[in-house]
């Protein structure tokens, strides 16, 4: 088993996942050949001629251009987006049809524990999988760049039917211990034994199982990807955006965001991203770990009062936090002299009423507040006037927060500043100027200036690469899913070294010995920092 190779396998689904909806929406309306016939265009030209929404249709084509299907160059001065084709877009032309094999799959998938109960369902993956199987009757070529393209495409089409139900089985506890342990049989797990014995098999030719009679048992790959289920959780919990690929590019963009208060987001699975989430963060979950403690491992004089965990979800994180502090730092021998001030602040008013229920059933003493990270003002009003505590007291803390703020047009709408970001941003459908997001977040963090400025921020975020970058480095980076979801959710990821600009441009230092970057290289996609006004 070559690890290397099999996490390879995991970019490569996650690839496809965000690519499959893309290709097929272009070719639909002919914009790849369109492209191909004029050799190089002007994003606005190709949104006006086709009449797409501009935002979406640059977060496309991004994502073509970081799967190396097209060159994507960004004129900061003139702020236009210039896409050229390549020689691998004629390639992706040949192949394009394949992706629509797959899409009526992907859009049914978003509900497999339903589907698959369904024959109808079971027959169509059945005949998909026969079909990928045999490289849909595709014979390989003597062209090495063909070939890869080719085999590129078959990849991304097996990240479409595997995704989602290595998220169905991770989710109802296929991946327990035992099951990996111990051999199986598919009427052990799924009353419907049948349907999910085609699928089991499926998973055997991938050299998940092996199979002996009625009895499965999972190889060392499949406890590989099994392991590492939730790494596909975050990109699958968003195919209900990606299944409305032709409404966002040529529809009604803001449609699927538009939802009542206290209703159920529609544009993501929140459970299923949660629940990826927390896998995937673990790692980074604990080098922050390592920060707390030595922050309050200071003398006491220099220590926060206390923690606010803006965008506390259920309250996982406030627990852990607690724990932590509680076991292994200095300060936790003393919060009887100095007790620990806890606060979960969240915009979602069910998160909030999950936190309280559970740092009650954990015995955690933590106040849990609204807020909204766009305007931290009144989180200070409100915090003081609720429950006398200020602020700037706090350790503040952020997880993956940020680049989610609510868009706020900048005050500054005409900054002097050329961008340095090769992003796609959107906001409901319209492009948004990289000057303008950088700006943007500019002015989001001098908002927080004045209540970080005693005890700092502690924030982990996420950031993009340029498409050149992904590109050269296919199955090393799970980039192309994270930049299509996030520009398609109207989400703000900047590349690290953008963001670390920013940070400075507002006063905020970066503290080196509680800053870290994952992975440790030019590839890098999380950052974790101590940030000091």
């Amino acid at each position: 088993m070559n690890k290397e190779v099999l996490r390879s396998l995991i970019f490569r689904h996650l690839d496809g996942i965000v690519t499959a909806p893309t290709v097929a929406s272009l070719i639909k309306k002919d914009i790849i050949c369109y492209m191909i016939d004029k050799k190089e265009i002007k994003l606005q030209q190709l949104a006006e001629t086709f009449k797409a929404h501009d935002g979406y249709l640059n977060v496309a084509l991004r994502t073509l251009a970081s799967q190396g299907f097209l060159d994507y160059t960004v004129d900061h001065e003139k702020d236009e987006i210039v896409l050229s084709v390549n020689h691998n877009t004629h390639y992706l032309q040949k192949y394009s049809p394949l992706y629509l094999k797959v899409i009526s799959f992907q859009k049914k998938s978003v509900d497999m524990r339903n589907q698959i109960t369904e024959a109808s369902f079971i027959e169509e993956f059945a005949e998909l999988t026969l079909a990928l199987k045999n490289n849909f009757g595709i014979t390989f070529t003597e062209d090495s760049g063909e070939k890869k393209i080719l085999e590129q495409i078959l990849k991304h089409i097996e990240g479409c039917i595997i995704g989602p139900i290595i998220v169905y089985l991770g989710m109802t506890g296929m991946f327990h211990k035992y099951f990996m342990e111990t051999s199986f049989q598919a009427a052990e797990f799924h009353k419907n034994s049948e349907n999910f014995e085609i699928i089991l098999d499926f998973l055997t030719h991938l050299d998940w199982f092996k199979k002996s009679g009625d009895n499965y048992k999972f190889t060392d790959t499949g406890i590989y990807f099994a392991k590492r289920a939730t790494s596909y959780g975050v990109t699958v919990s968003y195919l209900p955006l990606l299944n409305k690929m032709d409404d966002l590019l040529f529809g009604n963009a803001s449609k699927i965001r538009e939802i009542s208060e206290g209703e159920d987001e529609i544009h993501v699975d929140r459970t299923m991203n949660v629940w990826g989430s927390g896998g995937a963060h673990s790692n980074y979950f604990k080098v922050a770990n390592d920060f707390i403690i030595e922050i309050f491992n200071q003398p006491i004089h220099l220590q926060p009062k206390g923690v606010l965990d803006m965008g506390c979800g259920n309250g996982a994180f406030i627990q852990h936090i607690f724990e932590t502090i509680e076991r292994y730092t200095l300060r936790g021998k003393m919060l009887e002299e100095y007790p620990l001030f806890l606060v979960g602040a969240d915009y979602n008013h069910a998160a909030l009423k999950a936190t309280r229920a559970n740092l009650i059933n954990n015995d955690i003493w933590a106040k849990v507040i609204w807020g909204d990270i766009g305007n931290p003002q009144q989180l200070a009003e409100d915090l003081k006037e609720s429950y006398e505590i200020e602020l700037t007291d706090l350790l503040n803390i952020r997880t993956f927060l940020d680049h989610n703020r609510v868009w706020k047009t900048p005050n500054n709408t005409h900054p002097e500043r050329i961008s340095t970001s090769t992003g796609a941003f959107s906001y409901r459908g319209k492009r948004l100027s990289n000057n303008l997001v950088e700006e943007s977040l500019k002015e989001h963090l001098e908002l927080w200036l004045p209540y970080i400025q005693k005890n700092g921020l502690l924030m982990i975020e996420l950031h993009s690469l340029a498409p050149e970058l992904t590109s050269k480095n296919i199955g090393k980076t799970a980039a192309t899913a994270y930049e299509a979801t996030h520009g398609y959710s109207d989400q703000y990821i900047l590349e690290i070294d953008v963001f670390r600009k920013v940070c400075l441009e507002v006063g905020l230092s970066i503290d080196k010995e509680f800053s870290r970057k994952f992975p440790d290289s030019e590839l890098a996609t999380v950052s974790i920092n101590l940030l000091k006004a």
